[in-house]
């Protein structure tokens, strides 16, 4: 069955960088979209970056674009998240998905992992 497993979370200040990963499994992976997302508690879910099977489109939420770098090698079954210029208010458990219907949005997907913690501090 699909399996997405995210890593690279932790804990960094105000202006640092950190770099998710997401090894998937289970399904054809490079015939699929892939989204990360976040959730922080009390707040709505919020689609950060989507990418296109090869990885030739990208699309980012207002809030993250220039910061954030989604990338993906269809090699290793892995999807990441390069984020620079971290802040406060990037602070949320950040999750990878897919959407193995085939549509490609940063709100639509049927499959998710389990999530990676980001904290900023100021």
């Amino acid at each position: 069955q699909v399996q997405l497993v995210e890593s690279g979370g932790g804990s960094v200040q105000a202006g640092g960088s950190l770099r998710l990963s997401c090894a998937a499994s289970g399904y054809t992976y490079s015939g699929y979209c892939m989204v990360w997302f976040r959730q922080a508690p009390g707040k709505e879910r919020e689609g950060v970056a989507s990418i296109s099977p090869n990885g030739g489109r990208t699309y980012y939420a207002a809030s993250v674009k220039g910061r954030f770098t989604i990338s993906r090698d269809n090699a290793k079954n892995t999807l990441y998240l390069q984020m620079s210029s971290l802040r406060p208010e990037d602070t949320a458990m950040y999750y990878c998905a897919t959407d193995t219907m085939g549509r490609c949005s940063l709100y639509q997907y049927n499959y998710w992992g389990q999530g990676t913690q980001v904290t900023v501090s100021s």
